[in-house]
C-alpha cells in the first residue's frame, strides 16, 4: 500500500457520518480501499520480469568523476511505472540524476536509462550494493517491489590513487638528463657501459684512449661511458598499522603511494627496472618490472585496492621476500614510518642482512600534529606537558634515525607534501654519485 492509499482511507473515514453505525462504515471503507490496492497491485508491471544491465566507467582517479548508467528494459505488455533506487557505498559519492522517489514511466518493450555520477572520496574498489525497483499500479495505490542485495548486475568502480606529484616529473627528468650527460662526458670511471668514441681533448683520462680505433682513424680517440642501464629498484610499501595514521586529509599509505609513483616514473625513464612489494603480515601486492612501457599502469592498478592493516608489519617477511627476489645489488626504498617501537623491534634486526647486499633508503613522513605540539608556544597549564611529550617523541625519532644511519641506511624524513620530490632527489643524488 502506498501513501496515496493511506490518504484515501483517512479522507474517507473523516467524511463518514458518526451515526448510526460508524464502525461498520469504516470497515466497509477499509475493505473497498484494500480491494482497490489489491487490484492496482495486480495491474502493476511485474518487476522480476525486467532486465537490467550497466554501462560506463570502470576506473577513475581519486578526485575525478565517473559516470555509470543503469539500463532498465521492460519486456512486459504493461507500462512500467517505477521508483528506482540504485545504492552504492557512501564513499563512492553517488549522485543519481533522478531522485529515488521520482516515478519513471517505461512503455511496453521500452528501455529507460538512469545515469549515476560518482565522485569517490576514497581509493580502492567502490561497489554498487543494492538495487530496488518498485513497480506501481495505474492508480498508484499498490506496488510490487524487487530488491536485490548484492545488486545484479554487479558493478565495481576501481578508484585509482592520486598522482599529484606528477607535476614534479618534468623538473626531475631534466635533472636526470643533466646527470646522464655529465657522466657521459666525464669519461672512464663514471660508468660501465660503452657509449661513443670522440676525439681526444686536453684533460681527458689517457686510460680512456682507444688505441685500435685511433690507429684506424690516424687520430687520438677516446671512449666515453655512461651509467649502467637496467639497475634494480625495489619499492617496499609498509601497509601495517603505522600506514593508517592520517597526515592531513589522507592516510600515510596514500602519501607513500604517490611518492612511489613518482619514483617509478623517474626510474623507468632512466632505464632502471622497478619492482614493487606491499607487505604487512603477508604480501598484499607484487609487481615486477617486466613490460616497462606499461609498468606505471600496472603499479597503479596493483596499489589501488591496498588498505592499511591494523597489525604490526612482519619485517622478517619483508627481508626474506627482497633477498629471495633480488639477487643482484639493488636500491631498496622502504616507505614506512619512523616509529621507534616498530623500527627497533622489527626493522633494525633484519637491516644487516639487507644492507650487506642492497643499498637501502627509508622514506618516512613527519606527523604534523607532533611537530605542531613541539613548536607551539605554551598558553595553558596542559601545554607544557604536551610540548614535553612531543619533544621526547622527536628525540626518539632522532635516535632511531641515527641507528639506521649506522647501518648505512639513507633516511628521508620530511613533511608529507615533500615526500615524493625528496625521495626522487635522493634517487638522483645516488645515481649521480654512482652509488646505485
Amino acid at each position: 500500500m502506498t501513501w496515496r492509499a493511506g490518504l484515501l482511507l483517512a479522507a474517507g473515514a473523516a467524511t463518514l457520518p458518526a451515526w448510526p453505525a460508524p464502525f461498520l462504515g469504516v470497515a466497509v471503507l477499509t475493505a473497498v480501499v484494500l480491494l482497490l490496492v489489491a487490484l492496482d497491485r495486480a495491474l502493476a508491471a511485474p518487476p522480476h520480469a525486467l532486465t537490467v544491465h550497466r554501462t560506463g566507467d570502470r576506473t577513475v582517479r581519486l578526485g575525478g568523476t565517473a559516470t555509470v548508467t543503469l539500463h532498465l528494459a521492460n519486456p512486459t505488455d504493461r507500462t512500467l511505472r517505477a521508483q528506482v533506487r540504485d545504492a552504492w557505498v557512501p564513499s563512492a559519492g553517488a549522485r543519481p540524476e533522478r531522485a529515488a522517489h521520482d516515478v519513471l514511466a517505461v512503455p511496453p518493450g521500452g528501455t529507460a536509462t538512469l545515469p549515476v555520477r560518482l565522485t569517490p572520496t576514497r581509493r580502492g574498489d567502490r561497489p554498487a550494493v543494492a538495487l530496488t525497483v518498485r513497480s506501481l499500479g495505474p492508480m498508484r495505490l499498490g506496488f510490487r517491489q524487487r530488491a536485490e542485495r548484492p545488486v545484479t548486475p554487479q558493478w565495481t568502480l576501481r578508484v585509482l590513487p592520486r598522482f599529484d606529484s606528477r607535476r614534479h616529473l618534468p623538473e626531475k627528468l631534466a635533472r636526470l638528463r643533466v646527470i646522464d650527460g655529465v657522466q657521459v662526458t666525464r669519461g672512464r670511471g663514471h660508468g660501465t657501459e660503452f657509449d661513443t668514441l670522440r676525439e681526444y681533448a686536453v684533460g681527458d683520462d689517457v686510460r680512456s684512449i682507444d688505441w685500435r680505433a685511433s690507429a684506424r682513424r690516424a687520430d687520438v680517440l677516446v671512449r666515453t661511458w655512461r651509467p649502467e642501464r637496467d639497475r634494480r629498484l625495489v619499492c617496499v610499501l609498509d601497509t601495517g598499522r603505522t600506514s593508517a595514521v592520517r597526515l592531513g586529509d589522507e592516510p600515510r599509505l596514500d602519501t607513500a603511494i604517490d611518492a612511489a609513483l613518482l619514483l617509478t616514473a623517474l626510474a623507468a625513464r632512466a632505464g632502471d627496472r622497478v619492482d614493487l612489494l606491499a607487505v604487512d603480515t603477508a604480501v598484499r601486492a607484487r609487481v615486477t618490472g617486466s613490460g616497462r612501457p606499461a609498468l606505471l599502469t600496472r603499479l597503479v592498478e596493483a596499489m589501488a585496492p591496498l588498505q592499511p592493516a591494523l597489525a604490526e608489519t612482519d619485517f622478517e617477511l619483508v627481508a626474506a621476500e627482497v633477498l629471495r627476489r633480488e639477487r643482484r645489488r639493488s636500491l631498496v626504498v622502504f616507505f614506512t614510518a619512523l616509529d621507534p617501537g616498530a623500527v627497533r623491534e622489527g626493522l633494525l634486526p633484519v637491516l644487516p642482512r639487507l644492507a650487506a647486499r642492497h643499498r637501502v633508503v627509508l622514506a618516512a613522513t613527519h606527523d604534523p600534529v607532533l611537530t605542531g605540539l613541539a613548536t607551539a608556544t605554551p598558553a595553558g597549564p596542559d601545554d607544557p606537558y604536551a610540548a614535553a611529550s612531543a619533544w621526547r617523541a622527536l628525540a626518539e625519532r632522532d635516535r632511531v634515525r641515527a641507528a639506521l644511519s649506522r647501518h648505512g641506511v639513507t633516511v628521508v624524513d620530511v613533511a608529507a607534501d615533500r615526500l615524493a620530490p625528496a625521495v626522487a632527489d635522493t634517487y638522483l643524488r645516488l645515481k649521480a654519485s654512482g652509488q646505485l
